[in-house]
């Protein structure tokens, strides 16, 4: 990997579609420039003859030119040439979404590993809502794939997990997610009230792959736009976008939808960070500033033990000196013990965590 060199935010197209060929738009953009990539590249279906319905209506499926390609090696070729230009453009610790059906995705996912991409997760994207098997000669098709992969093994990519495990009611966030297809209001038309794009991606699964992943400000590229849904929930969630494609008809449909879309506000877009990406806090600083002053007594939760605060912030109880972790954990005889929610002082008779006066000093540093 070449040496990283930080790309002005000038130098980039932001929040601009490009009118073009993906490989060739993404080799004219600077190397290392964008911080997640989001692919929903042509599938190569292989369908054989028109698709109907009990009824005799003609389902209308994916059979545009730009998802025809002349054979399998014909189609690795591409897949291959896309990706190098990718992950040219990752930043060191950039990371790649893909997202494919059993017709192509095995083929991706091989091709992504030969090009050097570090592989994160598989997530089944598992529609509550599918689309029938009319034929009834295989079973219905309710999913479809995931890729998240880092640019290489040693990337310190984003990864929200307290975020994720918000939107999820606390659970842990799995890797099945069972989200709805793009239906109703969400499904744009074209002039003619037709389907604007056959394949058009529902904005929850955009939502929940860029909170996830990215950060306010974070430059995401989709090079296979569309009618411009992960544009949408950049635009909204306050990151920024660049999207390429080739065909006007959905660059239209895209720049219409992108011009009623608005941000949220700042304070709608922050997240639930871990209690490891917040600032550090000294329990001097709080001594300091005079929020607790030396010679005050601080209680332990459980109400055993006291101890006196002393100028340079440590502590004395019982003969015992240092730290607020390290004078908690010796009053409690315990290995190792966490000072900020151990210990309390008093105010108007009522015991008050030490912890409420650090979250004061991080909201002002933040």
């Amino acid at each position: 990997m070449g040496k990283y060199t930080k790309v002005a935010r000038g130098a980039l197209p932001l929040d601009t579609i490009l009118d073009g060929d993906c490989i060739d738009m993404m080799n004219s953009l600077p190397e290392s420039s964008i911080d997640l990539i989001f692919a929903d590249p042509p599938y190569n279906l292989q369908l054989k003859g028109d698709l109907h319905r009990p009824d005799n209506s003609k389902v209308d499926a994916v059979d545009d030119a730009w998802d025809q390609f002349a054979s399998f090696a014909a189609y690795d070729k591409f897949t291959a040439n896309w990706l190098g230009a990718a992950r040219r453009l990752l930043k060191p610790n950039g990371a790649i979404w893909v997202i494919g059906s059993y017709h192509n995705i095995f083929r991706v996912g091989a091709a992504m590993q030969n090009a050097g991409f570090w592989m994160l997760n598989d997530v089944v994207w598992r529609k509550s809502n599918p689309m029938p098997n009319f034929r009834g000669k295989r079973l219905t098709n309710a999913h479809e794939t995931l890729i998240w992969a880092s640019k290489s093994e040693e990337s310190k990519y984003t990864f929200n997990y307290e975020a994720l495990k918000a939107l999820n009611e606390g659970v842990q966030m799995r890797s099945d997610w069972v989200l709805p297809i793009c239906t109703g209001h969400e499904r744009l038309k074209n002039e003619a009230g037709e389907k604007a794009h056959p394949t058009q991606k529902p904005e929850s699964l955009l939502h929940r792959v860029i909170v996830a992943t990215t950060r306010p400000g974070d430059v995401i590229l989709d090079p296979f736009f569309g009618t411009g849904t992960t544009g949408a929930v950049a635009k909204k969630l306050g990151r920024d976008f660049i999207g390429i494609e080739r065909e006007a008809s959905y660059r239209a449909v895209a720049e219409k939808r992108l011009k009623s879309v608005r941000k949220f506000d700042r304070s709608s877009l922050e997240v639930t960070q871990s209690k490891r990406a917040e600032p550090r806090v000294p329990f001097g600083q709080l001594v300091e500033r005079g929020m607790l002053n030396p010679g005050e007594e601080l209680w332990s939760l459980n109400g055993r033990h006291k101890a006196k605060i002393r100028a340079d912030g440590t502590l004395v109880g019982d003969d015992v000196k240092g730290s607020i972790h390290q004078v908690g954990a010796a009053l409690e005889g315990a290995p190792s013990c966490n000072g900020w929610t151990y210990w309390c002082f008093k105010r108007d008779g009522k015991n008050v965590s030490i912890d409420v006066l650090r979250q004061q000093i991080r909201a002002e540093m933040n």
